[in-house]
């Protein structure tokens, strides 16, 4: 059998399956084109159990694309917290500005027309132009290259830009006129579900079992090869929760580069001296709690220190409401954040 006769018989079969076994997703079961959208820029690098309360929640905040457009920083921002990764949410918003401005605030109904929208790649412009448009066109993320691997028993890196190439031409042979959407989706619930990137794949619940070649010579671990992760560089910092009058200390990061303009506490390098982000006298200088964030190519190792400032200098100083329902922090602060409003509210009760 070659590989595109082997190939030709999973729509059938994963169809199938997904028919009966597909997770019940909010955007599933109401694919309108913004709705899609939002989810598939959500779900980038985090998981389907965490985004849909964020989903629910965005949707209900703004539930159109003129919305998102004209929505303000503050509350985009608060909206999105916790999820991380938020140039995604500035390039949705971003995006949703030029579809009002020269779609009339529908969404553009094909791949290519998507993919010119700023923060969509070709994955996420494939999955809204099928899933809610019906186009005949691929979405092939992390979970196609592995189950298309497995399947064909290919050794290859699916990091590579030319191994995507190479399974994406594949996938695109054996789209169906008639589901393109729901069998992409399938493609990516089989390699969410079953096909599973860590420990042992559901070989036995798969229904591309007896396609499978990696499966039937028992190297379904092993494929698709994997080179090592490069180690993350470790930064040791010192972040300072100040507080003065009832409030805290906090000032924007740089507008661009990592966590471009966002709100966070005075921090700075262990190497660094204190002057570097700590601009007032200070008394009553405590150790605080210790945390630690890895991003995608970096790691933090923090540790706190609480202290009473005794001039305001130049930083922001907010209350426990603000800091708690205003402001956005990065995921990076937020044992901080929890200590800091453990501390201002007991300051509030003492007084």
């Amino acid at each position: 059998m070659t590989e595109q006769q082997r190939l030709a018989q999973v729509p059938e079969l994963l169809l199938r399956w997904y028919d009966g076994s597909r997770r019940i997703l909010p955007w599933r079961e109401n694919p309108e084109p913004y709705r899609v959208w939002v989810s598939e820029i959500m779900l980038q690098q985090t998981r389907v159990e965490a985004v849909i309360p964020y989903f629910e929640r965005f949707l209900s905040a703004l539930p159109t694309v003129s919305d998102l457009a004209q929505a303000p920083e503050p509350q985009l921002m608060k909206l999105w917290e916790g999820l991380g990764y938020y140039s995604r949410v500035r390039n949705l918003q971003k995006a949703a500005q030029v579809v009002c401005e020269q779609y009339g605030g529908k969404m553009p109904d094909t791949s290519e027309q998507l993919s010119k929208l700023p923060g969509i790649g070709a994955y996420t412009a494939g999955a809204i132009a099928s899933i809610a448009f019906g186009e005949r066109c691929t979405a092939v993320d992390g979970n196609v290259l592995r189950v298309i691997s497995r399947v064909l028993e290919r050794g290859w890196d699916i990091r590579a830009v030319s191994v995507k190439k190479q399974v994406t031409a594949l996938v695109a042979e054996i789209v169906p006129d008639d589901r393109p959407g729901d069998f992409n989706q399938s493609l990516m619930e089989l390699g969410a579900m079953v096909c599973l990137p860590n420990g042992q794949p559901k070989c036995a619940s798969c229904p591309l079992y007896a396609l499978c070649l990696s499966r039937e010579h028992g190297r379904q671990e092993e494929i698709p090869v994997k080179p090592p992760k490069k180690q993350r560089p470790v930064e040791e910092r010192v972040v300072y929760l100040l507080f003065r009058d009832g409030k805290t200390a906090l000032h924007r990061r740089p507008s661009d580069g990592l966590l471009a303009g966002m709100w966070e506490f005075p921090n700075r390098l262990v190497s660094e001296k204190e002057g570097t982000c700590v601009t007032v006298p200070l008394t009553d200088i405590s150790e605080g709690k210790r945390a630690g964030h890895v991003f995608t190519h970096l790691e933090w190792q923090m540790r706190g220190i609480t202290a009473q400032a005794q001039e305001a200098g130049d930083y922001c100083w907010v209350t426990a409401d603000q800091l708690r329902d205003e402001i956005t922090l990065p995921t990076a602060f937020r044992v901080y954040r929890k200590q800091a409003l453990q501390i201002l509210e007991k300051q509030r009760a003492n007084n």
